[in-house]
């Protein structure tokens, strides 16, 4: 896939330097490394060609010679072309916004047809430029450091989540995400997986037919702790997980629903099989649908869509292969009609809940909220996907972030760890994600740890503050209602 990346590097090192200056300095200075993580692991944006590998064609940093000269040379090694863009005004404004989208319209019309713009920037003056390129039928990755737009961040065909930019592409924090089993994007033991491996070739080992892939999936399912089938040891799906190693020197087939076999041994399957297990595809999702509205309708909370997955295998063992060609649970859960239960899939891998049934209480963290808190708190969430948790857990929270920084010296990524982790061992629904975009939120407001106050109403309040500003930005009503209610949400007051 040939791409061009443009990279506004006043606004993304500002941006990190306001959260660490460490983050910042090895942006500036290791372009190499980054860039390496974004050719090599960053997934590429939906509907790129099948089987594609990101080509960086043009590489191009804009950038301040009068305020960032020293980190020339980084980029030049990294084979970056330089585009200067000293400041015009007294205030120090940059023509920066202007000579990248003139480049990108540039390279639009180019010979070279480019697949993919990767925009370095939280400006949200790019917007219509992402829509164009969309209506070209372009693909555009964003990485935006801070808190880009929603109409910025829906503009893009994939965005770079900035905690693990820092974390991977950065080298920083090299631990692996110990969340929810749920959540897709953990990193799978090594042990783990080689144990479902070994499963695997000791099944067909011992089987005198083909076995079939459903069977091998329940199997793992079964006797690998750490493995669930909504995210398959952090693989996403199970032809994902069998992808990741291969099964060498046993033959693997997807037709019919699949099987694996040994090929000194086994026969090949005479052809695809239209049904599995005697069963339609049709009546599989019917059925799963089914139980999805059956298990929300008899539950007083949200159900975690992991929970779900692993019982739906349980009662259709051949989905675990593919889910029914969905790839994902994610993907198959969407596609089916399961009216009046909605998905969440904001954090921890994604919950099922029904809207009619005690909203506030689902959704808020499953604690207790004031009546008619729920409405405004959720429209805030879409609009800056500020964490959707109870006043009670936002208060918790902040008492373990005053904790935290009483005993260790603040540092982004190292503090959202030991907070989560505190988080966890309490009980509280708060995965790393949520610790870090509330200590996001708190450094762009100005607030400085070391100095504090950090107790729990000053972190509430100055928490408010930044989201007042980000729903104005995003054009919500600010009436008195409404400021009381992220008051009474966020600070525990509604003064």
């Amino acid at each position: 896939m040939k791409s061009a990346l443009f990279v506004d590097f006043d606004n993304v090192y500002s941006g990190l330097r306001q959260l660490d200056p460490t983050c910042a300095d090895r942006f500036a200075r290791r372009p190499a490394d980054w860039m390496n993580w974004l050719i090599n692991s960053l997934s590429l944006p939906e509907h790129a060609p099948e089987g594609a590998r990101r080509r960086v064609l043009v590489r191009r940093c804009y950038l301040n010679p009068q305020a960032y000269q020293r980190f020339r040379p980084s980029f030049n090694l990294a084979g970056f072309e330089i585009v200067d863009c000293p400041a015009l005004t007294s205030e120090g404004k940059t023509s920066t916004d202007i000579h990248m989208v003139l480049d990108i319209i540039d390279l639009l019309q180019h010979e070279t047809h480019y697949d993919e713009f990767i925009v370095c920037s939280a400006d949200a003056d790019f917007t219509p430029v992402l829509r164009k390129l969309r209506r070209w039928d372009r693909r555009t990755t964003v990485l935006a450091i801070g808190f880009p737009s929603a109409a910025y961040r829906a503009s893009a065909d994939l965005l770079i989540d900035q905690d693990d930019f820092v974390r991977n592409a950065l080298g920083f924090d090299d631990e692996a995400e110990a969340i929810p089993k749920a959540a897709l994007t953990a990193q799978p033991a090594p042990e783990t997986v080689s144990e479902a491996f070994a499963l695997m070739h000791q099944a067909v080992g011992e089987s005198p037919i083909p076995v079939p892939l459903a069977r091998l999936a329940s199997l793992i399912l079964a006797k690998v702790p750490g493995m669930d089938a909504s995210s398959w040891g952090g693989f996403g799906s199970f032809r994902g997980l069998l992808d990741s190693r291969g099964m060498g020197p046993l033959k693997v087939s997807w037709e019919g629903g699949g099987s694996v076999r040994d090929p000194k041994r086994h026969q090949a399957a005479s052809g695809p099989a239209k049904q599995q297990n005697g069963v339609h595809p049709d009546a599989v999702a019917e059925g799963a649908a089914a139980f999805i509205r059956a298990e929300v309708a008899k539950s007083s909370h949200p159900i975690a869509c992991g929970s779900l997955a692993n019982l739906i295998i349980g009662r259709h063992p051949q989905l675990a292969t593919d889910w029914n060609g969905r790839g994902t649970f994610r993907k198959f859960a969407e596609s089916l009609d399961v009216c009046p239960v909605l998905f969440d899939w904001s954090a921890s891998g994604g919950y099922a809940f029904d809207p009619s049934k005690s909203a506030t209480t689902q959704i808020l963290g499953n604690r207790e909220a004031p009546l008619g808190l729920f409405p405004g708190a959720r429209q805030i969430h879409d609009a800056t996907g500020i964490p959707l948790l109870s006043p009670s857990d936002y208060h918790k929270l902040f008492g373990f972030i005053e904790a935290d920084v009483k005993a260790h010296t603040f540092h982004l990524m190292e503090t959202g760890k030991r907070v989560r982790d505190l988080c966890r061992e309490a009980g509280l629904p708060v995965s790393r994600a949520d610790v870090n975009y509330v200590l996001r939120g708190l450094l762009f407001r100005g607030h400085l740890f070391e100095d504090g106050p950090n107790d729990p109403a000053t972190l509430g309040r100055k928490l408010a503050d930044n989201v007042r500003t980000l729903s104005l930005r995003e054009q919500i009503v600010l009436d008195l209602a409404t400021d009381s209610a992220i008051l009474v949400w966020l600070a525990g007051d509604a003064a």
